[in-house]
């Protein structure tokens, strides 16, 4: 046997056995462990289900728009930086941030145009509008906010879906997360948890 036809056969033979791998086992392998009980929903995406219904997902963060502008009963997400305005709506299938700079001056006409429509929104001074409210994050589809926004969204929460803000007061502390170990990042609540416990008590 020639030594191309020796060297043709272990080329082959190695395909063979990389495929079966790499192609076969560990993906099989990875498929299993991700069916494990207690890993599956995190592998399928972290999906949030109500009454049999996916509503969303733990990690991506969905800001609804309310169908008349003048009576809005949602909690709000972080903004998006790939919104066309500034509190608009951004396409939660597409991750980006905006990389400009902090002193970037469409950065911070950006931000002052936030804070004057969230102020505006909530019925408050822009100085009671929290950095986070008016900031996005490096992925844009943050599903979590500060308490301090949180709690700055209650009263037209409350006033929008007819409950009292103490009830919407007390489901944003029933959802506040603390610093991860402890120590590690701010605390938040999840904005999707809050939507869906108003929800709940308003039957909608």
């Amino acid at each position: 046997m020639s030594t191309a036809l020796r060297q043709t056969g272990a080329a082959l033979r190695l395909m063979i056995a990389l495929t079966v791998l790499t192609g076969i086992l560990y993906p099989g392998l990875v498929w299993a462990v991700a069916h494990v009980p207690g890993l599956e929903s995190k592998a399928e995406g972290s999906v949030v289900t109500v009454n049999g219904q996916a509503v969303g997902s733990e990690l991506i963060g969905v800001d609804l728009t309310a169908a008349d502008p003048n009576h809005d009963p949602w909690f709000h997400t972080r903004p998006s930086a790939t919104a066309s305005d500034p509190l608009g709506v951004g396409d939660p299938s597409t991750s980006a941030a905006s990389n400009l700079s902090a002193d970037n001056p469409k950065l911070v006409q950006l931000v002052q145009a936030r804070k004057e429509a969230i102020a505006q929104r909530e019925g408050v001074d822009p100085s009671q509008v929290p950095p986070d409210a008016v900031t996005a994050s490096a992925s844009g589809l943050d599903p979590a906010i500060s308490p301090a926004y949180a709690y700055l969204q209650v009263p037209r929460v409350a006033r929008e879906n007819g409950l009292s803000e103490a009830q919407v007061r007390q489901i944003v502390d029933g959802n506040l997360h603390g610093r991860g170990a402890g120590v590690l990042g701010e605390p938040t609540v999840t904005v999707l948890d809050l939507n869906i416990a108003v929800q709940k008590l308003t039957h909608h």
